[in-house]
């Protein structure tokens, strides 16, 4: 039989409090929440829990996989990372945290458009016709 430790029933046990520290990050979560209140799209508040979560459980998008799954003329939102590795020949419009250089520039070469989250926020604060990936 599996033994499982609870902590919470062990007396004297302390959990540490683990808190973001970039200071941008902390107000995009911040901004996600609110746009999702005052909006209700949910979609940015889907967004806003992922990135809460410790990055490196972040979604790691290659190109590759923009390439498989995202259909031409899409939004995708990527809570976390768009890597290089792969092609694309899509124009699909990316929202990420971050980019690699190489991701970046095979995305403009395609003819598809870049931004941050918060960019893409301000352009669709509905969240319509807008698909997570990672």
């Amino acid at each position: 039989m599996p033994v499982s430790a609870s902590y919470d029933n062990v007396e004297g046990v302390r959990m540490k409090t683990i808190r973001k520290t970039d200071p941008n990050l902390v107000a995009l979560i911040s901004e996600l929440k609110r746009e999702t209140r005052e909006g209700e799209a949910a979609i940015w508040r889907d967004i806003a829990q992922r990135l809460e979560k410790p990055s490196r459980n972040w979604a790691e998008v290659n190109l590759s996989r923009l390439e498989r799954y995202a259909q031409d003329g899409e939004i995708v939102v990527v809570p976390g990372k768009v890597l290089g590795a792969g092609s694309i020949n899509k124009k699909v419009t990316v929202a990420a945290f971050r980019f690699s250089a190489s991701a970046a520039k095979a995305i403009d070469e395609a003819g598809g458009k870049r931004m941050t989250i918060p960019e893409l926020v301000k352009e669709n604060p509905s969240g319509n016709k807008v698909r997570i990936m990672g």
